[in-house]
């Protein structure tokens, strides 16, 4: 390839070459827009919109929305976009990553694609890395779009509903990847389409889009929220149960893997939880955890289905009898033989809704990102995302000095070195920017500089207008700062009158991050348009990078130097083993990313696939046809898991078959094993199905055509949201333990996603079930109401291991509070009375 570069030029030349009559065509327009009044200016978008509506594309009246966005930023900011700026708005409206160096304008670069794009009236996303520089650009750039009567909202932390569906309704919006993120998961979660903020996902330009796309790739947002369901009602469920006798409260129907409580067993249930109906929609809580808990007693077998080990439950595998580690029942199951065993019962699904950056950002029909510091994770981007990288040129030459590395044999000597630098550079009037990896270092060099009397700022990264006030100060002559390497980011540092005299601004590195990336972005801070500077990174053997990754060869060329603390060498040999060493680690992450990106490619399926389905649902999609459906998966599968075809048992079997349905759709009696006696099994279902849809009929005109079927939306998602809190946490402790199956010749990606289609088939098959028993049930003077199934405590962007994040912790229930069944009494005179 290198080669191939050297007669042909790089890729991102080759591209741009292809751009440039674009960019002249743009420029030509400059005379024409110049001459146009600000009316006649803004007119343009209007004129904008009708050619698009005519049939013209957004590529053809790009040359002259962009000249339009040209000449208002000039009236309204007083700046013109420079030619590579147009190169750099051009390829970010082809979704694609433009590398711009540090100071170079990305923001108003971003300004060419949103306006073009915005005149679709889909909308447009503009996310930057926090909500000070989301408000700041809003505030800034804002005013280029608003001349040109184009909308500008901003998603920031503290907005409400109302106020998030103005910003998102604009024609452009800012904010963070959090805040965007977080309304997707919570837009899937409401129960009234109007409470939705969000619209579909259009066009989204990342602002430093490796930080969002690489860094916190692994990092999930997380939703956690209070469950309806309370460990200690398990521990009640399980007392109940225990207290019911086979075949007269209850029967055992093995092909469905069922207990089936009969009408004593019912009449059991209503007095010990104190409830009028049990099958009442409102009580699908209690049924729930009767269910499970019958389920566990008798049904599940200990050393068969599963093992007690140390205190836990495990799954025993069926077809091989090898312990399934990290896999859960789901749907409380897991719960319900933990409360059956004794054992500590661990806490239900709280992970209420998750997603990646990863996943979320694939989502737009059109991802474009811009940053300092891309190319070195190109094939990443390439291969996840789909995107290329496009290394546009600075529109003057870059005139910055950056020296070679010097490395010391130990961090003592480094530091020293160090602090002598700097006293030199103050010394000299010189201002100085000292990057560093960790808080803890960026303290350690502030307090040896207070023993010199060096006056300098420390900047930790906690507050992020504070963060962009020192950052834009640290140009200023003799100005000492010290931060961490991301710290600031998306802020220009300015030199001060005197500072090209004084050498510009020196950049000192006080170790390699593993990343090449951070390290050029820590560089990149100086020699911004033209201006003058010098980087240098200090470096000791005793580095973690040098420590763990750096190769034995150089250790021993250093020994042989016997060199001092104090002595430093600086050499191609070194750098070229540094540049190794931080390759290793990038492959090493991405390795780590791509197998984030399998699992959750797994989830990100069957999220679709129910949020899809929940978005039908919101809209008011006729579902009379979903349950119809329904009714006919859950009538079939029952025929066809009881009927065997073995004549000395179809009685039997047909005996148990209507059991198992009465308890879901059919009145009790209203069907006799003599009447399907000499069908066949077609023949069966077919009955079975009439059956239903006269029943069901009936229901629908006792409610009437239009409430029936906000009652059958009702019960979808409650069903339907409850299923999919309880599959997130069984697909997580699913991935928890996966790895372990590497050891029985297994490759876990493969099991994981083999698995969790299962799980996901089963939770599909229960929602089904249950949304036809509840519907079936349902009772005109009891009609349920649209509420969540779980309250939201916090929202959270966990640490990069993937880990639920913490939810409140579980109050035990007391004497005197009310019961957790729901009852209306004190804990003492219901459930705990025993």
């Amino acid at each position: 390839m290198k080669l191939f570069d050297k007669f042909f030029g790089s890729y991102s030349d080759r591209e741009i070459k292809r751009i440039i009559s674009t960019v002249d065509a743009i420029e030509a327009l400059d005379s024409e827009m110049t001459s146009l009044s600000d009316e006649e200016l803004r007119a343009k978008t209007e004129e904008f919109k009708t050619r698009l509506n005519d049939g013209s594309t957004l590529e053809d009246i790009l040359p002259e929305a962009f000249a339009v966005v040209r000449e208002a930023s000039w009236r309204v900011l007083n700046m013109k976009h420079f030619r590579v700026q147009l190169i750099g708005g051009i390829v970010l409206h082809q979704g694609r990553i433009t590398e711009m160096k540090t100071g170079e304008g990305k923001t108003l670069v971003a300004t060419l694609p949103s306006y073009l794009n915005s005149l679709t009236g889909k909308g447009v996303h503009i996310i930057t890395v926090n909500d000070y520089l989301a408000k700041r650009d809003r505030d800034e750039m804002g005013r280029i779009h608003e001349f040109l009567g184009v909308s500008v909202g901003v998603i920031i932390h503290d907005l409400d509903q109302t106020q998030r569906q103005a910003a998102y309704n604009s024609d452009i919006t800012y904010g963070t990847n959090n805040e965007f993120g977080f309304d997707y998961l919570r837009d899937n979660m409401v129960v009234y389409k109007e409470e939705r903020v969000q619209r579909k996902l259009n066009f989204v330009i990342v602002d430093e889009v490796d930080s969002i796309l690489i860094d916190e790739a692994r990092t999930p947002l997380i939703i956690s929220g209070e469950g309806e369901k309370s460990t200690d009602f398990y521990k009640v469920a399980d007392y109940f149960v225990k207290t019911l006798v086979k075949e007269e409260d209850y029967s055992i129907d093995e092909k469905a893997s069922a207990v089936i409580l009969s009408d004593a067993g019912i009449d059991k249930s209503e007095k010990f939880f104190h409830i009028e109906n049990y099958a009442d929609a409102e009580n699908m809580g209690v049924q729930h955890h009767v269910v499970q808990a019958l389920k566990a007693n008798y049904i599940m077998r200990k050393d068969k289905d599963y093992m007690e080990k140390d205190g836990e439950v495990i799954i025993v595998d069926e077809f091989t009898g090898r312990l399934m580690e990290g896999r859960r029942y789901s749907d409380g199951l897991h719960q319900a033989i933990e409360a059956k065993e004794g054992v500590k019962i661990e806490k239900e699904s709280k992970t209420l809704a998750t997603i990646t950056f990863q996943n979320y950002f694939r989502m737009y029909s059109k991802l474009a990102g811009m940053t300092g510091t891309a190319l070195t994770e190109e094939n990443e981007f390439r291969e996840i995302y789909g995107l290329d990288v496009i290394v546009i040129p600075t529109n003057m030459p870059l005139i910055r000095l950056d020296n070679a590395d010097l490395v010391f044999k130990t961090v003592k000597g480094k530091y020293n070195a160090i602090i002598d630098e700097i006293v030199e550079t103050y010394n000299a009037r010189q201002p100085v920017l000292v990057g560093t990896v960790s808080i803890e270092k960026s303290e350690l060099l502030s307090e040896m500089l207070k023993k010199k009397g060096i006056p300098h700022q420390v900047l930790n990264a906690k507050y992020h207008e504070r963060e962009a006030d020192i950052v834009s100060h640290a140009g200023s002559i003799g100005m000492v700062t010290i931060a961490t390497n991301m710290a600031g980011r998306g802020t220009d540092i300015k030199l001060e009158d005197g500072v090209a005299e004084a050498g510009g601004l020196k950049i000192i590195g006080t170790e390699r991050h593993e990343s090449r990336r951070i390290d050029n972005q820590l560089r990149g801070r100086s020699g911004r348009q033209g201006d003058l500077g010098s980087t240098r990174f200090y470096i000791s053997l005793e580095d973690d990078l040098m420590r763990i990754f750096g190769s034995e060869r150089l250790q021993g060329v250093v020994g042989k130097l016997g060199l001092t603390d104090e002595d430093a060498i600086e050499s191609k040999m070194v750098s070229g083993a540094i540049e190794s060493a931080q390759k290793k680690v990038e492959g090493n992450n991405f390795d780590i990313r791509k197998n984030v990106v399998q699992y959750d490619d797994v989830m990100n399926q069957q999220r679709e696939i129910i949020y899809r389905q929940r978005t039908e649902v919101l809209q008011g999609e006729n579902t009379k046809g979903q349950i119809e459906e329904m009714m006919k998966d859950v009538i079939f599968s029952s025929v066809d898991s009881h009927i065997s075809g073995d004549e000395d048992t179809f009685d039997e079997e047909l005996g148990k078959l209507i059991d198992y349905l009465e308890e879901i759709y059919i009145p009790k009696d209203m069907i006799s094993v003599e009447e399907l006696g000499k069908a066949s099994n077609d023949e069966i279902k077919n009955i079975l199905l009439d059956l239903a849809h006269k029943i069901y009929d009936m229901k629908e005109a006792d409610f009437g055509d239009e409430q029936i079927r906000e009652v059958e939306r009702v019960i979808l998602l409650r069903v339907v949201d409850s299923k999919w809190m309880d599959h997130i946490d069984a697909m997580e402790h699913l991935k928890q333990g996966i790895g372990l199956r590497a050891y029985k010749q297994q490759d876990p990606s493969q099991a994981y996603q083999m698995e969790g289609s299962d799980m996901f088939a089963e939770m599909i098959e229960t929602i089904k079930i249950e949304t036809v028993k509840y519907l079936f049930h349902v009772q005109i003077e009891k009609a349920p109401e649209r509420e969540m199934v779980a309250k939201i405590t916090s929202t959270n962007h966990d640490d990069d291991s993937i880990k639920k994040a913490p939810t409140k912790k579980e109050v035990k229930q007391g004497r005197n509070d009310d019961c957790a069944c729901g009852s209306g009494k004190k804990y003492k005179n219901c459930c705990g009375r025993g």
